[in-house]
């Protein structure tokens, strides 16, 4: 039986077999044959990968798009851009074309954060954004962010992680376990979480247990169980708290993302708050 030459394809047939793969295999496949090679760079196939929504997302970037060719699209959407006036931020996964966004605390309802005294707004050079939200002084708070399921990639397990820094002269955040939580239909998940980093955890919060430790377990009990969760740092300098994953599927629901700490009564201040990022799990 005679084997099928590959290279004996017309390149449009090769091309409609390239768009079935991924965008590393693409890249891969034009090593192959000068052929592979024209084929891997077609319109046809990289029209593919991209979201079927890219036209408006390029219609939102603040800044004009120049590009001659699909690809070349793509690898420009594979780095972070700014919708939406630059409360956005998009982005696409490099290895699999999958949809990610930072909502700014712009896009957040953040409690009281039009009062001065309580919060003040400034520009930071290490944010992605023109402004961010920094903490002075409350005792109620409340951090609630919303995106729908259209907007992302379909049928995708996705995370949503609250993106901020701890000042020095942070306090009272801490004291007592967060609530955290993410929405989508009629399922809710629910977790605590602490705002404060791993190297917090191990070093002030021994000295912390040793002074106040009955204050701080009879606040810890007016939170329900949770995993306790503490923010890691992230590649762009900032931290981040995961708030919960949830399923995107086919349809167009609305995510609700929140945290709140509103039952130690305590003031707290020093939190900067850039956003909300909700992206692919691996």
């Amino acid at each position: 039986m005679e084997c099928l030459d590959l290279n004996m394809l017309p390149e449009s047939c090769v091309a409609v077999i390239l768009s079935l793969t991924s965008p590393p295999d693409a890249c891969k496949s034009s090593l192959v044959s000068t052929t592979f090679q024209s084929a891997a760079e077609s319109d046809l196939v990289w029209e593919r990968f991209l979201p079927s929504d890219y036209h408006e997302i390029v219609s939102m970037a603040c800044n004009n798009f120049k590009f001659s060719s699909k690809k070349q699209l793509y690898l420009l959407l594979c780095k972070p851009v700014l919708l939406a006036d630059g409360k956005l931020s998009f982005k696409l996964e490099r290895s699999t074309g999958r949809k990610s966004y930072i909502l700014s605390a712009r896009e957040l309802y953040i409690t009281q954060s039009n009062d001065p005294m309580l919060w003040v707004w400034k520009s930071m050079p290490q944010s992605r954004f023109s402004e961010v939200a920094e903490l002075r002084t409350i005792s109620w708070l409340e951090i609630h962010g919303k995106i729908r399921t259209k907007t992302l990639s379909p049928n995708t397990t996705y995370g949503a992680y609250l993106v901020v820094q701890i000042s020095d002269h942070a306090y009272g955040l801490d004291s007592i376990p967060s609530e955290t939580s993410v929405e989508i239909g009629n399922k809710t998940l629910k977790n605590t979480a602490y705002l404060r980093s791993t190297d917090q955890d191990s070093k002030r919060q021994r000295m912390e247990d040793l002074f106040y430790s009955n204050r701080k377990q009879m606040l810890k009990s007016r939170v329900g169980e949770g995993e306790n969760r503490v923010l890691s740092e992230r590649e762009d300098g900032w931290m981040e708290l995961e708030l919960g994953e949830f399923f995107s599927g086919e349809g167009d629901e609305v995510v609700k993302m929140s945290l709140k700490e509103i039952k130690g009564h305590q003031l707290k201040g020093g939190l900067v708050i850039e956003g909300i990022e909700v992206r692919p799990k691996s």
